[in-house]
């Protein structure tokens, strides 16, 4: 069983950067890929950003790339999420993910745990 708690959120104007952290407990983090998705009102939970277990890749949603950065330290059992040039269109609660079946995580049906969100706002 893995718990998830992120942190982080907040209210930002455009242009801003923000960085969500998200806590791990559990022994095995360090096996896990680990993800972020985020939802908006009225809309699906859509990925984000994803990184695997060692040796790490990274994978990004297009409308993320270039902006946001996602890493993780497996002392401290914590991913994090880098949101630099921050939109309007990037206002939703965002999710952190952990799978340590899939290293492709882009789906949440590939999501075993999930955390409780963090409301990200970006004001224009």
């Amino acid at each position: 069983q893995v718990q998830l708690v992120e942190s982080g959120g907040g209210l930002v104007q455009a242009g801003d950067s923000l960085r969500l952290s998200c806590a791990a407990s559990g022994r095995t983090f360090s096996s896990y890929t680990m993800a972020w998705f985020r939802q908006a009102p009225g809309k699906e939970r859509n990925f984000i950003a994803a990184i695997t277990s060692s040796p790490t890749t990274t994978y990004y949603a297009d409308s993320v790339k270039g902006r946001f950065t996602i890493s993780r330290d497996n002392a401290k059992n914590t991913v994090y999420l880098q949101m630099n040039s921050l939109k309007p269109e990037d206002t939703a609660v965002y999710y952190c993910a952990a799978s340590e079946r899939f290293k492709l995580l882009t789906s949440p049906g590939r999501v075993a745990y999930w955390g409780q969100g963090t409301q990200v706002t970006v004001s224009s």
